[in-house]
């Protein structure tokens, strides 16, 4: 009976899903001539937060809009509601046939592997993958990593060099390794620039809806500016909002990520670590369009162009040029591989 049940449900939500991408127009694919080959077909998975969060999945979705506009790949989109959906959505794209499946966040990485395994004639994506501890990710996956210690360790030497209190703070959403990764670069950074300095750490909770919280954000964020931080980091997706919102509220700083987040906060967001979900989201497409896609796991850092900060135009302008200089000269010796940021 209980067998029964799950595969009842299990349909009925690949039956909604289908319905859902229904209404979901591809994007870049036009009409063909008679006897023109297809385009290839990439269906994108969304993360916790979805389409409009401003922050990673918008990123990945500039990628998937760029390969389209630039590769002529034909493209849809997802926005699973729960966890179930997610494995249903990646099925769905691979039952009808799609070329090339991508999911969104490291929350992707067992259903990615599972929908693999089963359709092995399918390429698949994971963003953020978390390897397996043991073994190896199927032929057909595609992992994608970030070495995010980096980035972040440029904003923690901003922040550094920016406070005035010798107190900043980090709040991330899901208390996980991969948000530590922020977390240490970040401690790396501030303390390079300010052995001093304290760096105050707050996680919104320990499940997915930590990233979509902007209200338990902005509290953690009014906590830690209350104490004296005058420069908060935060790492929370749509939970950052509440973060910003805190930081202009109190008068101080805040630094934003995954994406430049100025026109979130203008005057309040000093910087942006940036995290280029839409470089590894384009370059995997085009491998799979040039014949030279590969399984395995592959890692995006300052040598990739992979992460970074926002240094340039109107939304740095209130960063010291010397600032600027500092950190640059920490970036290069960083690609160059002389120093080595910790991960955790």
């Amino acid at each position: 009976m209980p067998a029964a049940l799950s595969l009842r449900r299990a349909t009925a939500v690949v039956a909604a899903l289908a319905a859902l991408s229904l209404l979901l127009p591809a994007r870049g694919e036009a009409p063909r001539a008679e006897g023109e080959r297809a385009p290839v077909r990439v269906g994108l998975v969304f993360d916790v937060g979805g389409r409009g969060d401003k922050s990673f999945n918008d990123a990945a979705d500039l990628g998937l809009a760029r390969a389209a506009r630039e590769l002529g790949v034909a493209t849809e989109v997802l926005e699973p509601s729960g966890a179930e959906d997610r494995e249903a959505a990646m099925r769905l794209f691979a039952a009808r046939g799609f070329d090339l499946v991508i999911g969104v966040g490291f929350i992707f990485s067992t259903d990615a592997e599972i929908v693999a395994r089963a359709f092995p004639a399918t390429r698949f994506a994971c963003l953020d993958y978390a390897p397996p501890p043991a073994g190896a990710p199927p032929e057909n996956l595609a992992g994608l990593t970030f070495r995010e210690e980096e980035g972040s360790f440029l904003v923690g030497a901003v922040a550094g060099l920016t406070t005035a209190t010798g107190r900043v703070g980090f709040i991330g959403g899901m208390d996980i390794p991969l948000v530590h990764k922020f977390e240490a670069g970040y401690r790396a950074g501030v303390r390079e620039v300010c052995p001093a300095c304290d760096v105050s750490v707050a996680y919104a909770g320990t499940t997915p809806d930590a990233f979509r919280d902007p209200v338990k954000g902005k509290a953690l964020a009014v906590s830690q500016a209350a104490a004296g931080a005058d420069v908060l980091f935060h790492v929370a997706g749509a939970t950052g909002h509440g973060v910003l919102e805190a930081a202009r509220d109190m008068g101080v700083k805040a630094i934003g990520v995954d994406r430049d987040q100025h026109d979130e906060m203008p005057g309040t967001v000093l910087t942006s670590m940036i995290k280029r979900a839409d470089v590894a989201v384009f370059e995997v497409i085009r491998a799979l369009v040039e014949g030279r896609f590969e399984g395995g796991v592959s890692s995006f850092g300052l040598a990739e162009g992979g992460v970074g900060y926002v240094s340039e135009g109107p939304h740095a302008a209130g960063i010291p040029d010397a600032t600027k200089a500092r950190v640059s000269a920490l970036s290069a010796r960083i690609a160059r591989g002389e120093l080595v940021v910790p991960s955790r």
